[in-house]
């Protein structure tokens, strides 16, 4: 009879064990997102919901180990090593400091990166169509020139255009780059402040919006999560802002023609799915890109500054912060 009751106990704490050791023998794709804003969130989200819809699901056959590099490279550098200790099946890099965190650390790991602007400019790539190394992904690379356009369209009198971006960010570099070339072409005369940190977010928003007509933020990390100072400051002083992307409108930002994040997200999903598959190699998975975007207009904001909405844009306008 003891036997049989130490049998009974042993095969009951088996029974107990063996989800847990399931757990364990699951897939596991880690997700380093470089910080918080609407935008890397949105594009998570998209993600998880790409992967849910090509079947799999954290807890049921895959496990979701999702990290915050909090805007610094040595926390992403730490999370990065973390992954690879365990070792991660695969990796989700959201925004381009946090592609090169993981990049630098492992040549095996396949890692997928959204929310980069140009990987082949970042290093990450030998081209959007033969990556080449162990990096693919989606790019959120957005219409800038069209974005400037729209600056001039619906701010007709302006004169000056202000760049204002993070020195550091490869992405914010390219797009302000092209922002200058099209600024030249509709007349406009240029003015920059760049920042590092988001400590510098502030006084860099009071210095250029004190010398400039509208002022043009990129897809940039930094300045997107801290776009509710330049908001305030851009407010105080009448300038209107057209911003790369939706979320730093909803932030308080005028006007933008950009890429929808969570799309974005949901693309790079569905790669992630043919990798742990196995239908794909990420070192021959070319880079996608969104074909598509979307305008949208802060009604308030254009309010509060005086600016008429074109009839054909009215449709986009959305009252925002009320």
């Amino acid at each position: 009879m003891k036997r049989m009751l130490t049998l009974l106990t042993l095969l009951l704490a088996l029974a107990l064990l063996l989800p847990a050791y399931a757990a364990e023998q699951l897939p596991v794709i880690g997700i380093l997102q470089y910080v918080q804003h609407p935008a890397l969130d949105a594009a998570r989200e998209g993600f998880l919901a790409g992967l849910k819809a090509e079947g799999f699901e954290d807890g049921v056959n895959v496990r979701i180990d999702y990290q915050n590099g909090q805007a610094s490279q040595d926390i992403c550098a730490s999370i990065a090593d973390t992954f690879i200790a365990q070792p991660v099946d695969l990796a989700l890099a959201i925004a381009t400091p946090a592609v090169q965190a993981l990049a630098g650390k492992t040549e095996t790991i396949p890692i997928l990166g959204t929310a980069v602007t140009d990987y082949v400019l970042a290093k990450l790539a030998q081209s959007n169509e033969a990556p080449g190394f162990n990096v693919s992904g989606t790019t959120d690379m957005n219409p800038v020139e069209a974005q400037i356009a729209l600056a001039k369209r619906l701010v007709p009198e302006a004169k000056t255009l202000g760049l204002l971006f993070t020195a550091s960010e490869v992405n914010s570099q390219l797009q302000a780059a092209l922002a200058r070339e099209e600024a030249a072409r509709q007349g406009l005369e240029v003015v920059e402040v760049t920042v590092n940190i988001s400590n510098d977010v502030q006084q860099a928003a009071v210095s250029i919006l004190s010398q400039v007509d509208v002022l043009y933020l990129p897809t940039d990390n930094i300045l997107a999560s801290a776009i509710a100072l330049v908001t305030e400051e851009a407010l105080a002083r009448k300038v209107p802002i057209v911003a790369g992307e939706e979320g730093m409108v909803r932030g308080g930002a005028t006007f933008t023609l950009g890429i929808d994040y969570f799309m974005l997200g949901e693309q790079t999903g569905h790669m992630a799915a043919q990798l742990l598959r196995g239908e794909a190699e990420v070192s021959t998975m070319p880079i996608q890109a969104q074909s598509e975007f979307g305008y949208l207009i802060n009604q308030t904001a254009m309010d509060a500054l005086g600016l008429a909405i074109p009839e054909d844009l009215q449709p986009f306008a959305e009252a925002i912060g009320e």
